[in-house]
């Protein structure tokens, strides 16, 4: 009994996949170039280069992003002083920062990125250009003293 069943359920098996086989085989597309055209989404030459220079304009974007946010961090070390409410510069610079990042995390328009990027990292050179003559004033100054202190 059990050999009749499989048998049977053999010979059904091969008949059901053999016409469905067959029905999906002829219902189909004639040949593989055909069948790709209807499943494969096309891209036109021009979009696929506007999206891979879209994707490496955006990657580079991120790129001078981060690295501008680095700046901001390794600059906002050498502002120790305290502001008005006690609170060290080099904190409120990096919390500004952090801040402005965000606001502008989701801005689309290269060009106002690009501004955004350009602004930024002249902000960040002014401020260490300041920085730095303010610290050279104060070492004249420092120098003058201990030079008069010796006369």
């Amino acid at each position: 009994m059990a050999t009749a069943l499989s048998r049977l359920s053999r010979r059904y098996l091969r008949q059901t996949f053999s016409l469905s086989f067959s029905r999906r085989l002829h219902e189909g597309p004639d040949t593989i170039d055909e069948l790709l055209d209807r499943h494969l989404v096309k891209k036109d030459p021009q979009k696929r280069d506007d999206d891979e220079s879209l994707r490496r304009s955006l990657t580079s974007t991120r790129r001078e992003a981060l690295s501008l946010y680095r700046d901001v961090l390794r600059a906002s070390r050498f502002f120790t002083w305290p502001d008005a409410r006690g609170v060290p510069w080099g904190e409120v610079l990096r919390e500004n920062a952090r801040k402005e990042f965000e606001h502008a995390r989701f801005e689309t328009d290269p060009e106002v990125v690009t501004k955004l990027l350009i602004g930024g990292r002249e902000a960040v050179q002014d401020a260490l250009e300041k920085l730095a003559v303010a610290a050279k004033k104060l070492a004249d100054q420092e120098a003058e003293e201990r030079s008069k202190g010796r006369r």
